[in-house]
């Protein structure tokens, strides 16, 4: 069998998600990366419905990144959910956010929480 995978990488937001209330009115700068693995369908490659349209899978992004949040767990948990429901066949969905500049006196560039899904 060969696997496709389609990706959104790097995928900026200014959201309002944080532990702190402060976080929740002022936002954060988040970056998020999407891996979909699928069955490769070769009888058309030129027909969207023969893969996953990466608009529509930014879309989903998008609906999950913008309401404000505490953790950024339950984000990742959403948005796994909604491409496993949007991409039935998918087989495998990764999903990362790093925070930027996580606002608790280090100094680090980020915070990376993510969660992988495998079909059996």
């Amino acid at each position: 069998m060969i696997t496709q995978k389609v990706s959104l990488r790097e995928v900026r937001f200014y959201s309002p998600i944080g532990f702190y209330e402060e976080e929740q009115v002022v936002g954060n700068e988040f970056y998020v990366n999407v891996d979909v693995y699928f069955p490769f369908q070769n009888s058309d490659a030129e027909d969207l419905r023969n893969t996953i349209n990466y608009e529509e899978l930014y879309q989903v992004v998008l609906e999950v990144m913008s309401p404000k949040r505490k953790l950024l767990e339950s984000a990742l948990e959403d948005m796994l959910d909604l491409i496993m429901k949007k991409f039935n066949f998918a087989q495998k969905v990764y999903v990362a956010i790093k925070k930027i500049n996580p606002p608790f006196g280090g100094d680090l560039a980020n915070s990376e929480v993510s969660l992988l899904f495998e079909k059996d």
